[in-house]
C-alpha cells in the first residue's frame, strides 16, 4: 500500500520554523491544541519535532526565562529529547507502522529531505479498524484475542 494514501500534506500541517521563537511555538501549539510539531529548516526540509516537554525542559533549565522573555529563545537552541525519524514519501507501508507505534504522527519527506507532511496514526489505526471490521463481518464471528500472539 502506497502511505502517500494517508498523507495530510505540508500545506494543512503546523509546522514551525527553526527560527521562530519559543513564545511563538508555545502560542502556535496552545491555539491548534498540539502536543508536538514537526520542525523544518528555511529550505523546508524536516529537522525534528517539537514537543511540549521540550519546551517545558528549556523553561525548567534556563535561570531567569520566563513566558515574558521566550520570544529571545529560537527553536534551535531548544534540546529534542527524542528524534521522531520521518519515512520516505515511498517508503513500505511497514516503516510507517513501526515509526507509528511510538509516535503520533510520522513526518514524511520527499528524495532530497523536504518535508512533505505527516501521517497520524489516528488515520493509521481508522484503516485497519476498517479492515478488521470487515474481516469480522465476514466471518461472522468474535476474535478471541487471547489467541492473537
Amino acid at each position: 500500500m502506497n502511505i502517500a494514501f494517508f498523507l495530510i500534506p505540508k500545506k494543512d500541517v503546523v509546522c514551525l520554523n527553526i527560527g521562530s521563537t519559543m513564545r511563538q511555538a508555545v502560542e502556535r501549539m496552545e491555539y491548534h491544541g498540539y502536543s508536538a510539531v514537526p520542525l523544518l529548516d528555511d529550505a523546508g526540509r524536516y529537522v525534528g519535532t517539537l514537543t511540549e516537554g521540550d519546551l517545558l525542559r528549556k523553561l525548567k533549565n534556563t535561570l531567569f526565562l520566563t513566558f515574558s522573555n521566550m520570544d529571545q529563545i529560537k527553536l534551535g537552541e531548544i534540546g529534542r529529547i527524542k528524534q521522531n525519524e520521518p519515512v520516505r514519501i515511498d517508503a513500505e507501508i511497514t516503516d510507517l507502522l513501526s515509526r507509528a507505534a511510538t509516535q503520533n504522527f510520522v513526518p514524511v519527506v520527499d528524495d532530497q529531505g523536504i518535508f512533505i507532511g505527516i501521517v497520524r496514526r489516528r488515520e493509521i489505526l481508522g484503516y485497519f479498524n476498517k479492515i478488521f471490521q470487515a474481516g469480522q463481518e465476514k466471518e461472522g464471528s468474535e476474535t478471541d484475542w487471547r489467541k492473537i500472539p
